[in-house]
C-alpha cells in the first residue's frame, strides 16, 4: 500500500501515458506500422508489453491514442492563421509524404475500425464527422471569396476532399513517387470559378 497522495499517482500515471505515447509515434514514424511492435514501445519506456496495456486497453487503443496525437499536433503544426481547412488538409498531405509510418498506421486502423468492436470505431466516426463540419465550411468562406465555385455542395465536396486525400495516401504507400500535394492541388484548382 503506498502513502502517495491520488493525485500524485494520477499524474504519475498521465505523465507515463504520455511517454508511451511519445515512444509509440517515434518508434512508428521511424520504423513504420508493421516493422514496430509492441514489444520494441514497451523497451523505448522501460515497461513490458503487460506493463504498457496496464495504460492502455489494447494495442488498438495505443495505436488509437497515436493517431490522436497526430491530430493535435496537425492542428498546431498546420492550422492557418484564417482557419481555412482546405488548406490544413493540403498541408497534412505535404506533410505525411516525410512520416510513412504514421500514413501505414492511419490507413491500416481507417480500414481495420470499420468493425463496432475495434478501439478506433469512434476515433474515426467522430474524426470524419468533423473534418465535414470543418471543410464544409472552409468551402464555403472560399465560395462567400469567390475563390471556389458555387455550383458544388459543400458537404459533399468536403467528403471528396477526405477521400482524395485518403485515397492518395494509400495509392502512394505502393508508390512513392506519387506527388500527393501536387495530386490534392490539382482537384483544388478544377473547384476554382471559372476566369471571367
Amino acid at each position: 500500500m503506498t502513502n502517495e497522495a491520488p493525485s500524485r499517482r494520477y499524474a504519475k500515471g498521465d505523465a507515463k501515458r504520455r511517454e508511451i505515447l511519445e515512444a509509440a509515434l517515434t518508434v512508428i514514424s521511424e520504423r513504420g506500422y508493421r516493422n514496430s511492435s509492441l514489444q520494441e514501445i514497451a523497451e523505448a519506456v522501460g515497461l513490458t508489453k503487460a506493463g504498457v496495456l496496464h495504460y492502455f486497453d489494447s494495442r488498438e487503443d495505443l495505436l488509437t491514442h497515436v493517431l490522436r496525437e497526430r491530430d493535435v499536433a496537425y492542428g498546431d503544426l498546420f492550422t492557418p492563421a484564417d482557419g481555412d481547412v482546405v488548406e490544413l488538409l493540403r498541408k497534412a498531405v505535404v506533410y505525411n509524404q516525410t512520416v510513412p509510418g504514421l500514413v501505414q498506421l492511419y490507413s491500416r486502423l481507417a480500414v481495420e475500425s470499420e468493425s463496432h468492436e475495434h478501439a478506433g470505431h469512434d476515433f474515426f466516426k467522430e474524426r470524419y464527422q468533423t473534418l465535414e463540419g470543418t471543410l464544409s465550411e472552409s468551402i464555403r468562406a472560399r465560395q462567400r471569396a469567390g475563390q471556389m465555385r458555387t455550383d458544388v455542395d459543400p458537404v459533399a465536396m468536403s467528403h471528396v476532399l477526405t477521400a482524395v486525400s485518403d485515397g492518395l495516401q494509400m495509392q502512394w504507400m505502393h508508390d512513392p513517387t506519387i506527388d500527393m500535394a501536387a495530386a490534392f492541388d490539382a482537384v483544388v484548382a478544377v473547384l476554382a470559378p471559372p476566369a471571367p
